[in-house]
């Protein structure tokens, strides 16, 4: 018999078997067992959470011979059949490669038959976003009245693209990521049953790498012992991943934070003969500040980062040194930086200029420091010298006599002498008009607007 991965050999064989989506479960299994199913579902999550899993077990859970039921028996011929994907009855299809009219109207033609070993069809289209505009249209009238024995699953990974007149006739299921913990509990059961030796940081590694796919982690786990057999080293675990190397990131994070603009362009020279793609390095950069900040906040950081003991201290001794506003600023400026390096021509030159940009951080002096010295010199200052004070207490009564309302401000007859011209202003204004240039202009506005009203007398 050829060699079964992880991610099928471990493949749930039934509803109480299925990791992280609780709510899709009971609400599948509620509604078998009050006979409420819904003659069309959409599953909708990111890749490897269960969404085809859960498909096949509803179609195991309709057609078992003891069923309907929400616990298949898993000894019977439709139980075996569709757990290892021979039923003829449940039909398996790939949105991707199947996408024109054409296709959904053989769907449509096949579907007017009964089952022909079971009670019931099942009709599962993967990745059924990207059929046609043509094809979703033919397939309306059909998810709307299909036929009795007939159900539709349809999975995808992205619903948004998906037309709302085929939503609003389906229900419609969100499957969401599954945890770091639940990844990692369910890894240390698998070892656990295949012998594996392994440490909790590997299996935390492995969580972290999968992003909330579980078929994602099982891959890894099978890739992992593929290099180092049964006894998975964390180094090997490493280099298996390609993560980045953490002396590196202690390095830059070490720079940054104090200001050691000189030696950004050896770290940087670093990173590109070691082979590291600028764009991931940095990404794994943001990571890294992330932990320093979370250390820096937090007393009990275990179910926060995947770190082993050594680096946990490393940080520890880095973070003491700077304050946790030192590190929320450079983690922001990094963060920032993230859309331009991946659009730029030049990633290595912006990369460099945004390093140095960071270090530079550490001379900026806070608004607060500076107004505090500002105060403390003024009182020496005053203090000291006896000037200071005799102009200090001259203008203060100028100053608010400035300030000080006049009564009388409002009265009508102080905005007329306001508005009363002095004889100097008069005389200025004479001189002006008199100006060549002014009196040329005069006379040829007052030729225009002349002949505008010459000519709105003709009309």
């Amino acid at each position: 018999m050829s060699y079964l991965v992880y991610a099928r050999k471990y493949r749930p064989a039934s509803f109480d078997q299925v990791i992280g989506q609780k709510a899709v479960v009971q609400t599948l299994k509620n509604a078998i067992k009050n006979n409420r199913l819904a003659h069309g579902f959409i599953f909708s999550g990111m890749r490897g959470v269960g969404k085809t899993t859960v498909a096949r077990l509803l179609a195991k859970s309709l057609n078992c011979a003891q069923g309907p039921t929400q616990e298949p028996c898993q000894e019977c011929e439709s139980c075996v059949n569709i757990q290892q994907g021979r039923s003829v009855d449940v039909m398996e299809i790939d949105g991707a490669s199947n996408t024109s009219v054409d296709d959904v109207r053989e769907l449509q033609e096949g579907i007017q038959y009964k089952p022909l070993h079971s009670r019931y069809k099942v009709i599962i289209i993967d990745e059924f976003h990207m059929l046609s505009k043509s094809a979703f249209n033919a397939l309306l009238k059909t998810l709307e009245e299909p036929p009795e024995d007939t159900f539709f699953v349809l999975a995808t990974t992205e619903l948004h693209k998906v037309p709302a007149t085929i939503v609003s006739r389906c229900q419609t299921f969100e499957f969401k990521k599954i945890s770091f913990k639940e990844i990692s509990s369910h890894l240390e059961e698998i070892t656990k049953k295949e012998g594996i030796s392994i440490s909790n940081y590997g299996i935390r590694l492995i969580s972290e790498k999968a992003e909330g796919s579980l078929r994602d982690a099982l891959s890894l786990l099978d890739q992992s012992v593929s290099y180092s057999g049964n006894n998975v080293k964390d180094e090997d675990l490493k280099e298996i991943l390609g993560t980045i190397s953490k002396v590196l990131l202690f390095e830059f994070s070490e720079v940054l934070l104090n200001g050691k603009d000189n030696a950004v362009f050896d770290l940087v020279e670093n990173v590109m003969s070691k082979g590291y793609d600028l764009r991931f390095f940095h990404s794994e950069l943001i990571k890294h500040f992330r932990n320093l900040l979370i250390i820096s906040s937090l007393e009990d950081t275990r179910d926060l980062l995947t770190l082993d003991e050594t680096e946990t201290k490393r940080i520890k001794k880095i973070v003491e040194k700077v304050s946790p506003d030192d590190i929320l600023r450079s983690l922001n400026a990094l963060q920032n930086g993230e859309q331009g390096l991946r659009y730029s021509s030049h990633p290595r030159i912006y990369f460099e200029i945004l390093m140095v940009k960071i270090c530079q951080f550490k001379k900026i002096v806070p608004i607060q420091d500076i107004i505090e010295e500002i105060k403390s010199l003024k009182e020496n200052i005053g203090s000291s010298d006896p000037v200071y004070k005799k102009a200090e207490g001259e203008e203060s009564p100028k100053i608010a006599q400035k300030i000080k309302v006049d009564p009388d401000k409002n009265h009508p007859s102080h905005e007329k002498k306001q508005r009363t011209s002095s004889p100097s202003m008069n005389h200025k204004r004479d001189k002006a008009l008199k100006e060549p240039k002014v009196e040329e202009f005069i006379n040829t506005f007052r030729a225009r607007i002349l002949s505008v009203n010459k000519k709105g007398n003709k009309n």
